[in-house]
């Protein structure tokens, strides 16, 4: 007796992810406060962090939409998908703290490890590889995916901007964490996810944020980036 084989599976076909609460920490900073504002426009259960409780509740009644603040242990704790949206130069010691209230759960890293000179910006490279490569070294009981790395923290906030029309690269080794990310990206008006590697690939995607941070600077712009025959 022989058996077909499986049919492939489209990548096109991803997860409904309308009901799980997504928390993000360091939500109060621009790029964090964008992404909670647009997840929530779209509908998504919101919780945003900040080492201050207060300073997040604050923040989170000016977005309104239902969202709501707490302090980043609480705000991971709280969460079914935690986006890491901290500065660089706090990431290991914010993910340190946190391993327990993050494990079992999808973890988005779209930290940038960038440097600054009077030449403008320029990638870092961490000693792990990637700030994503970091993160799951720091949490190993998480499912550690990269994403939303090259959005615009102006355009995130405007509330005249219906649409942001971006590609948003996915990374990471777990097929059914990539995708839910993916599926995610789709809720938000104008943005597509889409797969882009293994985490061992998110130092390339980390560091053309540098790239584009020129791009805008000559062209006082919102650069971001679409993908073609996809």
């Amino acid at each position: 007796m022989t058996t077909s084989a499986s049919p492939s599976r489209s990548p096109y076909d991803l997860p409904d992810v309308s009901e799980l609460v997504v928390g993000v920490l360091g939500g109060t900073g621009p790029q964090g406060r964008g992404l909670a504002y647009r997840l929530a426009r779209a509908g998504q259960r919101v919780v945003i962090g900040s080492r201050s409780a207060e300073r997040a509740e604050q923040a989170a009644a000016e977005i309104g939409l239902g969202v709501r603040g707490a302090d980043n242990a609480a705000t991971a704790a709280q969460s079914d998908l935690v986006i890491v949206a901290v500065p660089w130069e706090g990431h290991a010691e914010l993910l340190t703290a946190l391993r327990a209230e993050l494990a079992g759960k999808i973890v988005v890293d779209c930290v940038n490890p960038l440097g600054f000179d009077k030449q403008g910006a320029y990638a870092l490279k961490p000693e792990e590889g990637s700030a994503a490569q970091q993160a799951a070294a720091l949490l190993p009981e998480s499912r550690v995916t990269a994403a939303f790395h090259h959005l615009s923290a102006v355009l995130l906030q405007d509330p005249e901007v219906d649409e942001i029309d971006i590609d948003v690269f996915v990374l990471g080794d777990e097929r059914a964490a990539t995708d839910a990310v993916q599926a995610l990206t789709n809720r938000m008006s104008g943005m597509r996810g889409v797969f882009a590697g293994r985490l061992r690939n998110a130092h390339q995607v980390e560091s053309l944020v540098a790239n584009l941070i020129s791009v805008n600077r000559r062209y006082k712009a919102h650069a971001g980036l679409r993908i073609t025959d996809v």
